[in-house]
């Protein structure tokens, strides 16, 4: 039985700084996890100490706390990262330049420690192996140059070839694991095809969605040709990543909570149980995430594509999320990034709240979407140095 709701021991916002006191208690017997329900949760097996915390998780290992990684944890909001874009304006340089990619991807690493480090890259970075000409204009976003919306448009994308068209994204997994070793799992990431098609069918980002949505109703079969060429290029992808160093990859399918279920249920949800069953014939240990900005309508349907975790948004309570997700599947998430903007106590109470009603098992902390531009660097750091106090 899923756990609706289970009341763990967590310190409170006063002992953030009792170290002492926090590191006494994770010595002792661990408590006994009651579900309001009344059931217990299965004990989990115990962790294997060679492998980074989020990989035990992932699997359902005993853990001492939950991992955490915060989604964007490289980016704006850092001091570090805003020196470092006057020096080189271009995101696509940042982005695909090894060095670059490297230096700004371990940023939040050296800040604060997180237990996942992930690539610092963009999930339109495969467009031009694919003959997909696309840039990132400052205050604008993504930029499709020639937008796909016919047959033969189609017919001139190519299927990616990641070792040719990306050898960065290899490189810089490789140093990554090499630089943090086993004390995080390197994370690496792909866009899902739905939401990939959606930018090259509207042209860049959209509010309404109508012109990926008339191809998709008026000429379904043009739709459903790009999407198997995005399924066969980012199952490639993923297993590129994964043979370089990434020890977990996410999946972004950001756009498709603008589908209705019945037509989620034709133009996303098969293709990524294609690219999670083509992954996992050849890395059956590759934990996959899957993350779906506003998925509250869809969640039910989220498992059945295979993934080990589901990513859940803020906009869904966890306890309500765990129960309906079942106990089968991992879960991160998923505290508002605008939480983010409050107080230390508040920001405090809303970390506890999370890993209250997570449950002891199989539970990475994270936001419930990328942090947000603004934010402030020492609340960033608050987050963590709680995160990484709570004992189970």
């Amino acid at each position: 039985m899923s756990c609706i709701s289970c009341p763990i021991s967590l310190y409170s916002p006063s002992s953030v700084a009792r170290n002492s006191a926090i590191s006494s208690r994770s010595k002792s017997k661990p408590l006994a996890i009651r579900c309001t329900v009344g059931e217990y949760i299965e004990a989990p097996k115990v962790a294997s100490v060679a492998e980074p915390l989020l990989l035990n998780a992932v699997r359902g290992e005993k853990v001492e706390r939950p991992p955490v990684w915060l989604m964007r944890q490289a980016g704006r909001y850092m001091k570090s990262y805003q020196l470092l874009c006057q020096k080189y304006p271009s995101f696509r340089e940042r982005s695909e330049n090894v060095d670059l990619v490297v230096e700004i991807s371990l940023q939040p690493w050296k800040v604060f420690r997180p237990d996942g480090v992930i690539l610092f890259s963009d999930i339109l970075t495969p467009l031009p192996g694919m003959n997909i000409p696309f840039d990132i204009v400052k205050g604008k976003g993504p930029v499709i140059y020639s937008p796909i919306r016919t047959a033969d448009d189609v017919a001139q994308v190519r299927e990616f070839v990641p070792e040719e068209s990306v050898p960065y994204v290899g490189e810089a997994l490789t140093i990554l694991r090499e630089e943090v070793k086993s004390d995080a799992a390197v994370l690496g990431f792909v866009g899902a095809p739905f939401t990939l098609a959606s930018y090259v069918v509207e042209g860049g980002s959209s509010k309404h969605f109508t012109k990926i949505k008339r191809l998709a109703f008026s000429q379904p079969q043009v739709l459903h040709s790009l999407l198997q060429k995005f399924t066969n290029s980012m199952a490639q992808y993923i297993k590129y990543q994964a043979d370089n160093g990434a020890q977990a990859v996410q999946i972004f399918d950001s756009w498709a909570t603008e589908l209705s279920p019945v037509d989620f249920e034709e133009f996303s949800l098969p293709y990524l149980k294609q690219i999670v069953d083509s992954v996992k014939k050849t890395h059956p240990d590759l934990p996959l995430i899957l993350y779906a900005s506003g998925s509250g309508g869809l969640l039910e349907r989220l498992p059945s594509t295979g993934v080990d975790v589901v990513s859940l948004d803020w906009t869904v309570d966890m306890a309500e999320g765990r129960r309906r997700l079942g106990s089968d599947i991992a879960v991160q998430g998923n505290v508002d990034p605008g939480v983010l903007f409050g107080s230390k106590e508040f920001i405090t109470e809303r970390i506890n709240d999370t890993v209250r009603k997570a449950g002891n098992s199989k539970h990475i902390l994270n936001l419930g979407h990328g942090i947000v531009v603004g934010t402030p660097e020492e609340n960033v750091a608050h987050f963590f140095e709680v995160a990484k106090g709570i004992r189970y």
